[in-house]
């Protein structure tokens, strides 16, 4: 994805387009003008510019461009922020992320990075808006692309980020998997398998996008200032690491003009929480833009309360997929595991249609025609469920589990055992038998390492 070239990517020129926004958009202190422009690759966006209703006379105020976090919640999810800083006498502009090119299978960066220049060309272009003093306000993800389009142009006077993560993709999204189990009580193997088998395995299917970005380098080519900032409560950005890795790749790239901000009492969008900074209220401290709108103003010599996070767990290190957790090898062992599985009821099915002589079966042998496909059909959807989820639904927990995975455990358990029944008993059965109780053994057995890598029958 990184290796398309770099002139695919450049932005084509901004056309404003003004349309009074609707009367109960935007407060009576600010004016919202919802506009249109030209992204990358010749795409369409449609934003908001947001500026202070007040006459602000001839003076030009400055500009940001906002960049939103991961997915695609559209400008509405940003417009708490981006009407306060509209509030600070600061033209704002918020704006939907592209669907084309971006999916939770695929993204780019560099594309998002060069939408965010497009954007800030557009507010150059605005007569009241200081063309010297527009930058880039990222949260979260938007914090990757904002450094790639600081170090693309030096029309970026300044950023602004708020979660900014310093690891990879991968090892973030595990360490808040980690963070969230934890905070619902969960234990045992889940957690392991979530941060490990369940990132390992998308990475390898192929739809972990940009897993392996490597934000660093990007930060140590941003020469323009920088204020980084991270709520107390941040249960998703690795805040104390990453806040070190982004100050050290700064530094190493000769950039002294920036502040580590950390925000008591606020999660990772700096919003206030009342879960300890796992919830997501659209409630704004009262002081929200304070401190931004006066360091925006003069960087080089506002005042910036600082300090360091303290101690925290480290990010994972996620290491390559191993051979069985590859895509392709994955599907296999699913299709092989259900198609065994089904041979037993499917074979007994055909003798009946063809009005064979029925052939006594197996208590055991039934159970574990049923059970083995629950088994992987339950695991396999319980973990698509928390992988969309960010494993923040795992469901009630018992014992240290949740009761869904507890469930499956014993599910997987009880499949082992009638197994080994159903094997016990094949050197016993009718040679016409045998066939499709070996088929429904070798599935059994088959299923024995699987559900040890998807951690179903560890503790």
């Amino acid at each position: 994805m990184r290796k398309i070239a770099l002139a695919a990517l450049v932005a084509l020129s901004v056309a404003p387009v003004a349309v009074p926004a609707p009367a109960s958009a935007v407060p009576a202190d600010v004016v919202a003008t919802e506009v249109q422009f030209t992204g990358a690759g010749g795409v369409v966006l449609h934003g908001t510019v947001l500026e202070p209703a007040r006459d602000a006379g001839t003076t030009r105020r400055p500009g940001i461009v906002m960049l939103g976090g991961a997915g695609n919640r559209g400008r509405q999810y940003l417009m708490p922020e981006a009407r306060a800083y509209a509030r600070h006498g600061i033209t704002t502009l918020v704006y939907d992320k592209r669907t084309v090119g971006y999916s939770m299978v695929k993204r780019d960066y560099g594309l998002l990075a060069d939408d965010a220049l497009a954007g800030l060309r557009l507010l150059r272009a605005r007569p009241d808006v200081d063309p010297d003093r527009i930058g880039l306000w990222a949260l979260s993800e938007g914090a990757f692309a904002a450094p790639i389009a600081a170090g693309r142009s030096t029309d970026v006077a300044f950023l602004v980020t708020v979660g900014a993560v310093g690891v990879t993709p991968a090892a973030q999204t595990a360490w808040a998997y980690g963070t969230y189990l934890e905070h619902a009580g969960v234990s045992g193997s889940l957690p392991a398998t979530m941060r490990g088998a369940a990132v390992r395995t998308a990475i390898g299917a192929g739809i972990f996008a940009e897993s392996d970005f490597d934000p660093l380098p990007h930060w140590e080519r941003v020469r323009q200032p920088v204020l980084a900032q991270w709520g107390r409560l941040d249960r998703d950005a690795v805040p104390g690491q990453s806040s070190r890795l982004i100050r050290t790749a700064l530094e190493r790239g000769g950039n002294t003009q920036h502040a580590i901000r950390f925000v008591d009492a606020t999660n990772h969008n700096l919003h206030r929480t009342a879960d300890d900074g796992f919830d997501r209220l659209p409630d704004l401290p009262a002081d929200y833009g304070d401190v931004e709108a006066r360091w925006i103003a003069d960087p080089w010599q506002a005042s910036v309360p600082s300090g360091d996070f303290g101690p925290e767990p480290a990010a994972p290190v996620i290491g390559a997929p191993a051979w069985y957790e590859n895509g392709a090898v994955q599907l296999l062992v699913l299709v092989a595991l259900l198609a065994a599985f089904a041979a037993y009821p499917m074979v007994a099915a055909g003798r009946r249609i063809r009005r064979r002589p029925r052939v006594a079966t197996l208590r055991s042998a039934r159970w574990l025609a049923v059970l083995g496909p629950a088994t992987v059909a339950g695991t396999l959807l319980y973990l698509f469920v928390q992988l969309a989820t960010a494993a923040k639904v795992p469901g009630p927990v018992l014992l240290g589990r949740p009761v869904v995975w507890l469930g499956l455990q014993l599910l997987a358990c009880v499949t082992v055992v009638a197994t080994l029944i159903v094997a016990g008993n094949l050197v016993r059965r009718r040679p016409a038998d045998r066939v499709r109780l070996g088929l429904l053994t070798a599935a059994g057995l088959l299923l024995v390492p699987w559900a040890v890598h998807w951690g179903l029958l560890l503790p």
